[in-house]
């Protein structure tokens, strides 16, 4: 998404926000890097280095690009992401920042629909055409805020794997304590089914 987003802007120039291990989101497109000063607008993909950074350290950023009235396009909306055992903070937790400040951010990806939308088009080119029935669409992930309630909100199922993002509010990865999992579930959608961890 996008990388289609970024298709369909060949004469804008880009400040990206995000490690350069991210640009190959960036690969065959048309793209012209900018600094914040001059660009016409941001692509976050993450924090420039999410292994010492948090939000705090975009402060005057992300208010140098509101006061640019920059649009901001988030490519991951999750506020965090596991490494290993670690969690980092990811690209969502600046678009979440610069909304505060009264930013525009577009969010490519989960809760929000088009992603739902997008995955389901491309199961449906696989079937020849035929589009999946909701009933039959299984969404995979280990975050209530997103995975969970992106699920719920596009009618479809979540197995949700424990071992992610909220393994420390259930007890244990490995034999999760059934009062945690309750109290994760309790304020919003709950899923079909959990699992320890996804082994494809």
């Amino acid at each position: 998404m996008t990388h289609g987003i970024i298709e369909a802007r060949p004469a804008q120039r880009v400040f990206h926000i995000g490690p350069p291990r991210d640009r190959p989101i960036f690969a065959g497109l048309d793209v012209t890097f900018a600094p914040v000063e001059t660009a016409d607008y941001a692509v976050c993909s993450g924090l420039f280095d999410d292994t010492i950074e948090t939000p705090e350290d975009y402060r005057e950023i992300l208010a140098f690009m509101r006061q640019r009235s920059l649009f901001m396009v988030c490519a991951n909306p999750d506020i965090f992401v596991e490494r290993g055992d670690t969690l980092v903070y990811c690209a969502g937790a600046l678009a979440d920042a610069y909304v505060a400040l009264g930013g525009e951010a577009l969010y490519c990806g989960k809760p929000h629909a088009p992603i739902y939308e997008a995955a389901v088009g491309q199961a449906a080119a696989l079937r020849g055409g035929e589009v999946p029935p909701r009933a039959r669409v299984l969404a995979i992930g280990d975050s209530v805020r997103t995975d969970l309630a992106g699920a719920a909100a596009f009618g479809v199922d979540c197995l949700f794997v424990i071992s992610g993002l909220h393994a420390g509010e259930v007890g244990s990865r490995e034999t999760p304590d059934p009062a945690g999992l309750s109290a994760l579930f309790a304020a919003g959608a709950v899923p079909k089914a959990v699992i320890p961890r996804l082994v494809w």
